[in-house]
């Protein structure tokens, strides 16, 4: 750690001048040796991950195991897995919910759908055309119908009963 470029870099950074007797050299060197610490930590798994990785390449090929190394593995160290499922257990059984809950939301708009839907009216289909006098005939009658309701009690009544004859 060299305390004179740490300085320069601090006060090109920020403009606080820094002393090198001041007590944040301190936490420097305190992340240094952390620091350290976990990169020898990290490099020990590697180590036997690797030297794992490659007994098994070995034994996959068919060549024979390697001598033991004179280096055993730090307690603790778990060798990493070089396999992985396509999936796992947990996703397949996720999967699988997931695609019978889909099918039955389906299955629920649908029926829901057929249950709420009216029927589509049944097409008019005209057999015969009317003739001229038919439709001269249904304007009339249109045309009383309107007037009908506006006449006197009396008329009305003559006029219906008329109507009613043969």
């Amino acid at each position: 750690m060299d305390q004179q470029k740490l300085r320069s870099l601090v006060f090109e950074k920020t403009g606080v001048k820094v002393d090198v007797d001041d007590p944040i050299f301190a936490l420097v060197a305190l992340n240094e040796a952390v620091l350290a610490e976990a990169v020898e930590r990290h490099i020990a798994q590697i180590d036997a991950a690797s030297q794992e990785l490659t007994q098994l390449a070995r034994a996959a090929g068919g060549v024979t195991p390697a001598p033991a190394p004179h280096q055993a593995a730090p307690a603790g160290v778990r060798p990493i897995a070089t396999q992985h499922p396509l999936f796992t257990p947990r996703e397949l059984r996720l999967l699988a919910v997931s695609a019978g809950l889909s099918v039955l939301a389906a299955l629920i708009v649908v029926g829901a759908q057929a249950l709420f839907s009216k029927p589509a009216p049944a097409p008019v289909v005209q057999t015969t055309a009317l003739t001229s006098e038919q439709i001269a005939a249904i304007a009339t009658g249109e045309k009383l119908n309107k007037v009908l309701p506006r006449l006197d009690p009396k008329t009305r009544a003559a006029l219906q009963a008329e109507l009613a004859k043969p």
